[in-house]
């Protein structure tokens, strides 16, 4: 096995006059006044994303967008000369959203469009995709999906250069709810061969590197065990290994297969502890064998692979965990020692990664992105360490803000952790209490525009971990809901609580207090403004759940196992924003997308309507054609949003504004 250990790195240099381009394309410009920056800067889509080297090193791409409509295209430079103009792949009616190596020459693209302005179901009807094969020989597209069916390329095959695993599945095999088949898919003459034909009682297909199946799983009537199954290569049939009952709620993932093995492979688990390990699982033994890594403190949330995944495919290197940022723990020397060098040579290194490698491993393609980085790109190139560009080149690092990591006690003594961003200037500063949605997800602050944009206007952002968050441990995550729902209840006093500590603390005054969330983050927001004895002047409610009871009924019947018990026992006990609009006691700002498929924009108009009944102060803003997540807002809906945002807290949240 040969790995790249790099001697050295020379000095870094900058490359990307792209970058200026699709900012004047933008039209957008002007400069920071009284460190406050435009609304304009950061509205604008990345200037750059998903930069990735061709297997053999000769193509460097990314996605870029042309204007701030977004217009995303993808340009194609060789590495051995940068300066050499690029090729553009582009599409004239589809929104390229991705691309993927599959060759030294090829790559598949994946696109979409919004096919409607009605949503058909829980995250369904408004937007369609398509997937491609483009050619850098022909600079030709070849269609891979149409409306009969859809392809996704699993993975390459390490010593077969002509094929690629593909998973196909015909549109009428979804509607009747039949499983997709794997095939090897012959990059030459587009021929495909049968691998393996899909069970609709299996699901999670993991490969090895030569396109063998190895390790798959399914559940019992109900969802309430999940049983996991491996197969031998050269086998054909599935054997279990182990069954899991999901109402424990405990974690059992298989995440690679341990090198040099035929019957071990790694799992993050939490074999009966309060916090996830990485453990070496026997699969012919059928139980737990070495602890690999476990912490006191959070749970282990993920692994990292080899940065060369075309010669080392799915080699576990290094565990993740949460803290102040995103940490690994690396068990490979010579992987941690090449990303200790790019950590020394790029400015405000903070969560650094190899997003990309060639296969003979010398052309490297590296990104960081950090509270001072919205997002910038490097290529290594024998020796010379070249800045590709930024994801936002409008956005300074000495005019972004600072985030820490902060730890405080709830009323009832359970520690919560959280993120302050921190406005520049002394305190006390006002606050802005910022829940992630979820709730039943991790957060990591690395660089949140929605926090910055905040500080940059003088708030002291909060984001509070609080219970029901995922990474600390399963009683903290199951206290949010195992003994009744507790939306509107312990949850909201960890938010309530954090705010309280901050006051404490000297940092944030007290008479100057908001909630601004999105998702259940705007749920919390709309619970916070019923609350008696209120300590906010003002919240502001994205895309929220306002009626528990009609947003659960939205997918009721398709969750299983312990999330049915989670969510059911959450949204059916908790208290519902609906019946609480009378008690609503301070001015409220309502957003939401017009088409968003994960918590419909009824909810809005439901609550709105129960907001006039009530003769209440709010303000709404839809924004149209926006879906739930981020890659549905564009600028023109940002340039919508933030000025109200800003202008609702600075004039109407409370009696003084914020």
């Amino acid at each position: 096995m040969t790995k790249l250990l790099l001697s050295s790195i020379s000095a870094l240099v900058l490359f990307g006059a792209f970058a200026g381009e699709a900012i004047a394309e933008a039209g957008v410009g002007g400069t920071v006044v009284n460190d406050t920056i435009p609304y304009e800067h950061w509205a604008l889509p990345s200037t750059m994303r998903s930069a990735q080297v061709s297997p053999d090193g000769k193509y460097v791409a990314f996605i870029r967008n042309q204007s701030k409509k977004g217009e995303p295209l993808i340009e194609v430079y060789e590495t051995a000369n940068m300066k050499k103009k690029p090729h553009r792949v582009g599409a004239k009616s589809l929104e390229i959203t991705g691309f993927s190596w599959i060759s030294p020459t090829d790559m598949t693209v994946s696109f979409q469009k919004q096919v409607s302005s009605r949503i058909k179901g829980f995250n369904q009807g408004a937007f369609k995709g398509k997937l491609a094969r483009f050619s850098m020989d022909s600079k030709k597209f070849e269609e891979l999906s149409d409306d009969d069916f859809s392809i996704t390329m699993v993975n390459a095959l390490v010593d077969d250069p002509d094929h690629v695993l593909m998973r196909i599945v015909e549109v009428k095999e979804q509607q009747s709810r039949k499983a997709p088949n794997y095939y090897k898919y012959n990059l030459d003459t587009g021929s495909k061969k049968l691998i393996l034909k899909g069970n609709r009682q299996h699901f999670g297909y993991t490969f090895d590197k030569d396109g063998n199946p190895r390790l798959t799983s399914s559940q019992t009537a109900g969802g309430k065990e999940t049983i996991f199954y491996h197969r031998p290569v050269g086998g054909e049939g599935w054997n279990e290994f182990a069954r899991v009952s999901r109402e424990t709620f405990q974690r059992f993932r298989p995440v690679g297969l341990v090198e040099g093995s035929d019957n071990l492979i790694y799992v993050l688990a939490h074999n009966n502890n309060d916090k996830v390990g990485l453990w070496k699982y026997n699969l012919n033994e059928k139980k737990f064998e070495d602890l690999v890594y476990r912490r006191k403190d959070v749970d282990l949330t993920n692994v990292g692979y080899h940065s060369n995944s075309w010669e080392f495919p799915g080699e576990v290197t290094n565990i993740g965990y949460p803290g102040a940022k995103r940490h690994r723990k690396f068990m490979d020397s010579e992987e941690k020692a090449i990303y200790d060098q790019f950590e020394a040579a790029i400015p405000n290194a903070y969560q650094v990664s190899i997003s990309s490698r060639s296969k003979d491993g010398n052309v490297i393609v590296v990104s960081n992105r950090g509270p001072k980085d919205p997002g910038s790109f490097y290529l290594y190139n024998d020796g010379a360490f070249t800045k590709l560009g930024s994801a936002n080149t409008l956005l300074k690092s000495e005019d972004l803000a600072e985030v820490e990591y902060v730890s405080y006690s709830a009323r009832d003594g359970k520690k919560i952790n959280g993120y302050i961003t921190k406005p520049k200037g002394a305190g006390p500063h006002p606050l802005v209490v910022m829940p992630h949605g979820g709730p039943f997800v991790g957060e990591v602050s690395v660089y949140d525009e929605w926090a910055q944009l905040l500080a940059n206007n003088g708030y002291m952002v909060l984001q509070p971990q609080y219970r029901g968050s995922t990474n600390y441990g399963l009683d903290f995550y199951k206290s949010a809901f195992i003994n009744g729902g507790e939306g509107g209840g312990a949850m909201q006093d960890d938010k309530d609580d954090g705010a309280k500590y901050l006051v404490s603390q000297g940092l944030v005054d007290p008479n100057r207090m908001a909630m601004f969330g999105w998702s259940y983050g705007g749920y919390a927001a709309l619970v916070a403004a019923s609350r008696p004895n209120n300590i906010y002047q003002c919240v502001i409610a994205g895309a929220a759940v306002a009626d528990n009871v009609q947003q659960v009924n939205y997918y009721r019947n398709r969750i299983r196992g312990s999330s049915r018990t989670e969510q059911l026992k959450f949204w059916d006990e908790s208290i519902n924003p609906i019946d609480e609009v009378e008690k609503v006691n301070v001015p409220m700002l309502l957003i939401h997308g017009s088409i968003d498929q994960r918590v419909p924009v009824k909810h809005s108009k439901k609550y709105i309507d129960a907001l006039k009944k009530h003769n209440k102060d709010f303000q709404y803003v839809e924004l149209k054609d926006a879906d739930h997540f981020s890659n549905t807002i564009r600028f023109d809906h940002k340039m919508q949003f933030y000025p109200k945002m800003i202008e609702f807290l600075q004039n109407d949240c409370g009696p003084d504004g914020l």
